[in-house]
């Protein structure tokens, strides 16, 4: 995504591109954008010409939206996701603590966007 969010007109024409400069094997990253083709936060192009782009602007795309489209709804704690596989939750005095890690966790990641992510110099 940082790699797209940098080049946001450009259609990158390769996955080698993004692999051999983020180190990321080829197979798991292919994987990786098949995901989020489907989430519709990256555009894929078939043929001779094809290759991928960001599906919307840089801004709009927040870590959240692609840590969820490629991992699933995220949870601190699996009682936050089902309280039917925890035999505590209805007793439990972290339920209240997990669920307020939960909204900071999930706050921070929707306020952090591709284009701001994109422009932080390492």
């Amino acid at each position: 995504m940082l790699y797209l969010s940098r080049q946001p007109f450009k259609k990158v024409s390769f996955i080698n591109e993004i692999s051999e400069e983020y180190k990321i094997p080829r197979s798991f990253l292919a994987k990786i954008l098949q995901k989020l083709v489907k989430a519709k936060i990256v555009r894929s192009y078939r043929g001779v010409k094809g290759g991928f782009s960001l599906a919307k602007q840089s801004r709009e795309i927040t870590v959240l939206d692609v840590l969820e489209a490629i991992e699933g709804k995220l949870y601190i704690n699996l009682c936050l996701a089902d309280k039917k596989k925890c035999g505590f939750a209805k007793h439990c005095p972290t339920t209240l603590l997990w669920s307020n890690v939960q909204s900071k966790v999930t706050d921070t990641l929707k306020k952090a966007n591709f284009e701001d992510l994109s422009k932080q110099k390492v």
